[in-house]
């Protein structure tokens, strides 16, 4: 559905502004040209490919015609291998262009380098195979040695009315598995139930110094996720261009997971005492918030998950609140690592489930227990994330309260460079009438955080940037937009209004994936290489980019995407810089893309209680530009400690797909928007809708695709103009809100 004219559009404004580089077209927003595609025929792998190192030239004897040929063979220079290794890695097919560009530099003929990328890319092909074969091998030997231990289960089995040896003929396949299944499940409730009844209501015993070297040492053990084709043990993103690597991580050993599920059981009890515990556990602090008494903590827990390492520091916090969704469908969303990790997509910036260590029984999730690993992030390439490597462990209580608990398993994690870990922290669940949920968060995290920029310090230090009052913020605003995609009814007499249920539930899942792009690129997280760029006059002094390719993604525009965020300070409250960039009204007075035009709100969807929470579909009609009507989808959310407002142009015909209940997956998207913070506890003690004392932290990001072609040279002229463009747009910002500069 993706129509590049759209992002012409985009382009044609910042000619506009005179923000043109040396560069050919630095910020094309997808124009696609016939010749930026290699027509391939079948006459290329027809020809005989003689080439790879050696190359053959074939030559007749005079004196004996009848004779038959000989070869000369031409060996390549170590320096022409190691330059056409090196081309290979970036593009294996070079076109006609590129083959004689690599014919003169290396001294070889044109048609020696296109037969050398053949057979590179036969023998490639072959590694491949055989690389395949060998995984195929090994599962069927796999196989081979479950069907036989099925036959000794299955020849054990016995008749469940008389209890004697069954016969395999009275059974059906089914019957079978069932059977195997039923004996390994009450094999783990056992187990579990006995380790839980040991360590209830106590500490955890022999903990950490049960830990010997073997589980303090990296293991390469492969995680056999699929779809990762990288270096064992480490986790990834993929980006479309390829995978990104992150940390190594390694699955744990059978050894690791009785420790692993004794910690589970003790981090449960913690969490328990935390979540319902009072003075002297906890005490008033500044505010008339809520802090940990650290010393009557380790009284009440002596063992744990050990003291606290050097140069780490303590961050503790608790909060409650009532959400519109019940407990079944709130721990299904905790225990989902994609569920979660969309739901909390501004804390949560990247989460894997690395092993699951148990399902639960009884068809829900009551004992489930998963290794994970995780990075929380503010939005903002100011701050470092997070990571951390847990398990998560999930139960059911006789009171009907479900208990989700994480914990660091740093001791087994193989990786000295973590810098944070999770003492016991989650949530308790209670159920209310008619699909309400009371939900306790408890947040209890080690950090080292001497790296991070001091204009986010307060926040951070106050909870309110990774504590527990975020994330019931982020929870409860959450569960209102899931109520708004399930509502039926719609208010009659407004026009914009999208009463069909299909387009809005097409619409709103178009509006959480852009969403998710903007918080996933917007943080510093390990997985992005940000360079900052030096200011420009009076602009901030922290803007910051970073590429990445784009191939063969559906949901984004193939080519190179250029990202460039900053974050700053101003003297206004929060609500009143979310009320500004979220109208429709004052866009003009920030937006350079819309060249002073009129904005019009076409649609929305009111997705909360706030009148801020909403997804719009926007028209740009600007009398001087020659695409006047270009379309932006915006979304606009605000909770108790956070705003965002995040928007990206789209094409007029793939939303009229969209509004009519169609597939959003394929519409092209390149969010860009702004992320706005409390600076400071002031503010965020009431709720932020409520203008109070303090000043804003806002973070602006832009995405640009500056070349189609995914093998591209960035342009220093392309860097340059975003850099323009996220300072012009700052500058508005400020002068529009009557700021002094900081």
């Amino acid at each position: 559905m993706f129509q590049p004219n759209l992002f012409e559009a985009h382009h044609h404004l910042l000619a506009e502004m005179s923000l043109k580089s040396s560069d050919s077209d630095p910020l094309n927003l997808g124009r696609l040209r016939d010749e930026d595609f290699e027509t391939r025929s079948g006459a290329e792998t027809m020809e005989n490919p003689l080439s790879g190192e050696d190359q053959a030239v074939i030559l007749e004897d005079p004196t004996n015609p009848t004779r038959p040929k000989r070869k000369r063979y031409h060996r390549h220079t170590q320096r022409q291998i190691q330059e056409l290794e090196s081309f290979y890695k970036e593009n294996p097919h070079p076109d006609d262009k590129q083959r004689k560009e690599l014919s003169r530099e290396l001294g070889l003929e044109p048609l020696q380098i296109k037969f050398w990328f053949q057979n590179k890319r036969t023998q490639m092909k072959a590694q491949h195979e055989r690389h395949e074969n060998s995984i195929l091998k090994a599962e069927n030997e796999k196989l081979r040695t479950d069907n036989l231990r099925y036959r000794e289960a299955l020849a054990n089995t016995s008749c469940p009315s008389c209890g004697g040896p069954a016969a395999l003929g009275e059974m059906s396949f089914d019957e079978q598995q069932l059977r195997i299944e039923n004996v390994r499940l009450k094999d783990e409730i056992d187990r579990i139930s006995a380790i839980a009844s040991k360590y209830v209501g106590k500490p955890l015993a022999n903990f950490p110094n049960n830990l010997g070297a073997a589980h303090l040492t990296p293991r390469g053990h492969e995680l056999g996720l699929g779809g990762f084709s990288g270096q064992a043990g480490y986790m990834g993103e993929n980006y479309g261009g390829g995978f990104v690597l992150i940390r190594p991580m390694t699955m744990p050993t059978e050894a690791d997971k009785p420790i692993i599920v004794e910690l589970a059981v003790a981090a449960m009890e913690e969490l328990i005492r935390l979540a319902r515990g009072g003075e002297p556990l906890w005490i008033l602090g500044e505010n008339s918030s809520e802090m940990l008494n650290e010393d009557e903590y380790f009284r009440t827990f002596p063992r744990g998950i050990g003291p606290r390492p050097l140069g780490f520091k303590s961050e503790a916090s608790r909060e409650s609140a009532v959400v519109i969704m019940n407990h079944i469908n709130l721990v299904e969303l905790l225990m989902d690592v994609n569920q979660w990790s969309s739901a909390f997509c501004g804390i949560v910036s990247r989460a894997m489930t690395i092993e699951v260590l148990s399902t639960g029984v009884a068809g829900n999730y009551n004992g489930a227990l998963q290794v994970m690993t995780a990075e929380f992030q503010v939005p903002s390439p100011l701050v470092t994330s997070r990571e951390n490597y847990f398990v998560r462990y999930c139960k059911q209580h006789c009171d009907g309260t479900w208990v989700v608990v994480d914990v660091s398993l740093d001791n087994l994690s193989g990786n000295p460079t973590l810098r944070s870990r999770r003492r016991p922290s989650g949530c308790l669940i209670q159920e209310l009438p008619n699909g309400y949920s009371k939900v306790t968060w408890v947040e209890h995290v080690e950090v080292d955080d001497r790296g991070m920029h001091c204009i986010y310090r307060q926040l951070v230090d106050s909870g309110l940037g990774f504590g527990a009052k975020r994330w019931v913020a982020t929870l409860d605003r959450q569960c209102e937009r899931f109520a708004s995609a399930m509502a039926s009814n719609m208010p009659a007499g407004d026009s914009s209004v999208i009463t069909s249920v299909e387009g809005r539930k097409s619409m709103m899942k178009l509006a959480e994936r852009m969403v998710l792009s903007f918080c996933s690129g917007v943080g510093a997280s390990t997985a992005h290489a940000w360079t900052t760029l030096s200011p420009m006059g009076t602009g901030p002094d922290n803007v910051r980019v970073m590429t990445r390719k784009s191939v063969d993604d559906p949901g984004r525009p193939a080519g190179i995407v250029l990202s460039a965020a900053t974050s700053f300070w101003l003297p206004i409250p929060p609500k009143r810089v979310f009320d500004f960039l979220r109208n429709e009204n004052s866009r003009n007075e920030w937006d350079i893309l819309s060249n002073g035009g009129q904005v019009e709100e076409m649609a929305h969807i009111a997705n909360g209680r706030d009148p801020g929470n909403s997804v719009s579909l926007l028209r740009v009609n600007n009398a001087n530009s020659s695409q006047s009507n270009m379309l932006i989808l915006q979304e606009s959310c605000t909770d108790t400690v956070g705003s965002y407002v995040v928007y990206a142009p789209v094409d007029l015909m793939a939303m009229n797909v969209v509004l009519n209940g169609g597939d959003p997956d394929y519409v092209a998207l390149l969010p860009s928007g702004f992320a706005i913070l409390p600076d400071g506890p002031d503010v965020g003690v009431g709720c932020i809708q409520d203008i109070g004392s303090g000043g804003s932290l806002l973070t602006v990001a832009f995405q640009i695709l500056v070349d189609t072609v995914p093998s591209a040279k960035l342009s220093l002229g392309s860097v340059a103009t975003v850099n323009t463009l996220i300072n012009s747009t700052v500058e508005r910002i400020k002068a529009s809100l009557s700021c002094d500069n900081p």
